[in-house]
């Protein structure tokens, strides 16, 4: 029987092929020519879709922040049910990251390394993504009515992203739990601050 599945695009071909090399062996190690053996499509056909390989590299980004943005959110609400609950539940969906095999770090992080200039495209993707999963961190501080959401999310931020260099350098996955712990902390004096704060207050 043959298969129902439609077939990927040229477009869709590269892209995976950049996903998956881009991420595995870095930008700055991986040329057309390997993107165009892997994908199985012909150079022209590259640079019809993608005009250079800064292009690509900028696309390649984008691709890689829906991707794992979705993931992320997804696994953060099957592990928390309530808003407090996700915030640590963050560290959990980022063990999970850190023990895939594939594992390779932040591929935002990777590419500011790589690309240096922060006017190249790739650049400004790597910034959009950060700002997008402090805005999710927000999101959640507000909802779980944290005093002070704003300097809790990016707290909790520098968590994140120090949890994953960790992870990456040391090749080990305990880091995320040792930046749940400390998220803890900080949810945990935020909530007698706040506690503190009001019972002063109804005297």
């Amino acid at each position: 029987m043959k298969s129902t599945s439609p077939k990927k695009s040229v477009r869709d071909r590269i892209l995976d092929a950049a996903l998956e090399l881009f991420y595995q062996k870095g930008i700055q190690h991986v040329g057309v020519d390997e993107i165009v053996a892997h994908s199985g499509v012909a150079k022209m056909s590259l640079y019809n879709h993608f005009h250079s390989k800064d292009q690509l590299v900028a696309e390649f980004l984008r691709r890689r922040d829906e991707n794992w943005r979705r993931w992320f959110e997804a696994t953060v609400e099957q592990y928390g049910k309530t808003p407090f609950e996700r915030l640590l539940a963050m560290f959990d969906a980022l063990k999970d990251w850190f023990e895939q095999p594939n594992f390779r770090g932040c591929a935002f992080i990777n590419a500011t390394v790589e690309l240096v200039n922060s006017d190249h495209p790739g650049y400004q993707v790597a910034l959009e993504h950060k700002q997008a999963l402090y805005q999710y961190i927000l999101k959640l501080t507000q909802a779980a009515a944290i005093k002070n959401a704003e300097s809790l999310a990016r707290q909790l931020l520098l968590l994140i992203e120090g949890a994953i260099v960790l992870a990456l350098m040391e090749k080990r996955s305990d880091a995320a739990g040792q930046a749940r712990a400390a998220a803890l902390a900080l949810l945990t004096a935020q909530s007698y601050q706040y506690r503190t704060s009001g019972s002063t207050k109804r005297r």
